[in-house]
């Protein structure tokens, strides 16, 4: 009896909870203010173009449900909180229009991200000040223009301000100096002038700095160095002026400095080996002089160092061998050196990238301890006079090799390149024999660039197979002679073709018209003779093109970009008419 009533207590207590259950709804999650539904219809009202098609996920009355593309709503409010729209990396696609200031009625707005669009002009609105719970601004590689707004200084609660990519000018607002939670600054690639702000000295939390490509003038404040927590600072491509900070170098969380191409004087202070976590050091297109500090043997971290074009002259400090143990790129070209030869400290690292143009190296090609490791070599603009028949041995990840303006002097049909070389670049030495060795089909599909202009190479053009990757064909200034081979309009990724000041004769083949990536031709001062093939008009991006003394005859094409090149670009033929020159009869 008792087991009876135990199970219909059980059937009552479970019909409770279930008729409980259907009694209370489940909770619902709030659909977007109505004002911020408007604000991101103004602002989608103000893109006039959108290829990305993200604006066109934009439809209905609730922003926050998830079919508004790059819109992110707090669920429990039902505020707008993100706004993040970017360009996909690689796309073509862009939005065309402008900033619309109903923006800043997002008020719960904490992240705005719009970046890569291209063809976003006019200013940052004034209004986004009012987004006052905002930690991250991103207006990025946009076509913004006009001054930076005073008023975002009232984002206190701003981490991130990166506006980079734009064209923006005038000087840099002073009022940033009161976000004082900054932990990113980037204002790159603009036209701000003036000086770096003194007012940025409060910045105190800041871990990346980066102010280059711009039209800064003035010193390095002196206060970067109370920066403790920078990590990153680069304030390249600017006009400013005086000596390195010395404070910068108790920087000791640093790991990436570069200060190149500006008008910086004096010394490399020797404190710079007080930076032990630098890891990238660029300092070139500067003016200063004297020695590379031995200091910098000190660098455990450092794989990048590059202090080329300034003033920088004998000796160059004798490092350790254990001495930057993790350099893997060394640039010292263009500077005050006369090395003779390549330090052997340089010559038995484990080196990646050697750049040494420039400076007074002389006799044979140096012998690198561990060749196997270099992908680009530039030793241009030396005295070299021998050594290229073994210089590639072993080297077997050399992709570029700058060999330029000296005075060697090799049969070029000798040479052995390494399989993957992509760049090569032998102009103005004393170079013979052909060109078969190195236009064949073992270096077609990587080769991309070769240079061996101003020599005394000769025999003719070789011919040129299916798949080739060449981009820039130079051979210029030689001895070459025979005619353009018909296989030339297999070179379907060329931008670039001299072939001026040679022997070369024959027609201009009409399949050169396939080449339609061309920007530059140069085939003057040769013996070419016939017309001008009206097909090579279907090279729509052709921006310079040279057909001086040859004996060409006939109508110049009389279409762009043939009838607006200047008259010089067609003299000296043998009867060329029409447009730029005189008419034909």
């Amino acid at each position: 009896m008792e087991l009876w009533i135990w199970v219909f207590n059980l059937f009552l207590i479970i019909s409770f909870l279930s008729e409980f259950s259907e009694s209370v709804e489940p909770p619902q999650v709030p659909i977007c203010s109505e004002e911020d539904r408007a604000s991101l219809l103004s602002f989608k009202a103000g893109i006039l173009q959108d290829t990305t098609e993200t604006l066109s996920s934009w439809i209905g009355k609730d922003c926050c449900d998830g079919g508004w593309e790059g819109v992110q709503c707090n669920p429990s409010t039902g505020r707008v909180n993100m706004l993040q729209i970017q360009r996909p990396e690689g796309s073509g696609t862009y939005m065309r229009g402008t900033l619309s200031p109903s923006l800043g009625n997002l008020h719960f707005l904490e992240v705005m991200v719009i970046s890569g669009m291209k063809h976003i002009t006019g200013a940052i609105p004034g209004s986004f000040s009012n987004l006052t719970h905002l930690t991250q601004l991103a207006l990025e590689d946009n076509s913004l223009g006009g001054y930076i707004p005073p008023s975002l200084g009232r984002l206190s609660l701003l981490q991130t301000l990166s506006l980079n990519g734009n064209h923006l000018k005038g000087p840099i607002p002073p009022t940033l100096g009161s976000l004082r939670n900054l932990v990113q600054i980037n204002l790159a690639r603009n036209l701000l002038s003036g000086t770096i702000p003194l007012s940025f000295k409060t910045l105190q939390n800041l871990q990346n700095l980066d102010l280059s490509y711009n039209l800064l003038c003035g010193p390095i404040p002196d206060y970067v160095g109370e920066f403790k927590n920078l990590t990153y600072i680069d304030l390249s491509y600017n006009v400013l002026t005086g000596r390195i900070p010395i404070s910068l170098f108790t920087l000791v969380n640093l790991q990436d400095l570069s200060l190149s191409y500006n008008k910086l004087t004096g010394n490399i202070p020797d404190q710079i080996g007080s930076l032990k976590s630098l890891a990238s050091l660029q300092l070139s297109g500067n003016q200063l002089t004297g020695h590379v500090p031995l200091s910098i043997s000190k660098l455990q971290n450092l794989w990048y160092l590059n202090v080329s074009k300034n003033g920088l002259s004998d000796t160059l400090p004798c490092i350790p061998s254990k001495g930057i143990p993790a350099l893997l790129t060394i640039d010292l070209s263009y500077n005050n050196l006369s090395l003779g030869s390549v330090p052997d400290w340089i010559r038995s690292k484990q080196l990646r990238e050697v750049n040494l143009a420039g400076c007074k190296l002389k006799g044979n090609l140096p012998n690198f301890i561990r060749p196997d490791s270099l992908s680009s070599i530039d030793l241009s603009d030396n005295y070299f006079t021998d050594g290229i028949s073994n210089f590639f041995t072993n080297m077997s990840s050399l992709q570029k090799v700058k060999l330029s303006n000296n005075q060697l002097k090799f049969d070029i049909s000798q040479i052995k390149l390494p399989t993957v070389i992509s760049s090569l670049d032998l102009h103005a030495n004393l170079l013979v024999g052909s060109l078969s060795t190195i236009i064949n089909n073992s270096t077609s599909s990587s080769l991309e660039v070769i240079d061996v202009s101003n020599n005394f190479i000769s025999g003719h053009i070789p011919e040129f197979v299916e798949g080739s990757s060449l981009k820039v064909l130079n051979l210029g200034g030689n001895n070459i002679s025979g005619p353009i081979p018909v296989s030339i309009s297999n070179l379907v990724d060329l931008e670039r073709l001299d072939i001026s000041r040679n022997h070369i004769l024959g027609t201009i083949p009409p399949g050169l018209s396939q080449l339609v990536k061309l920007q530059w031709l140069d085939i003057s001062i040769n013996t070419l003779t016939g017309q001008i093939p009206g097909s090579l008009s279907l090279i729509t991006n052709l921006r310079h093109a040279n057909f001086r003394a040859n004996r060409l005859c006939g109508e110049i094409p009389q279409c762009r970009p043939f009838n607006i090149f200047p008259a010089v670009a067609y003299a000296h033929n043998s009867c060329l008419c029409g447009k730029p020159l005189q008419p034909c009869k």
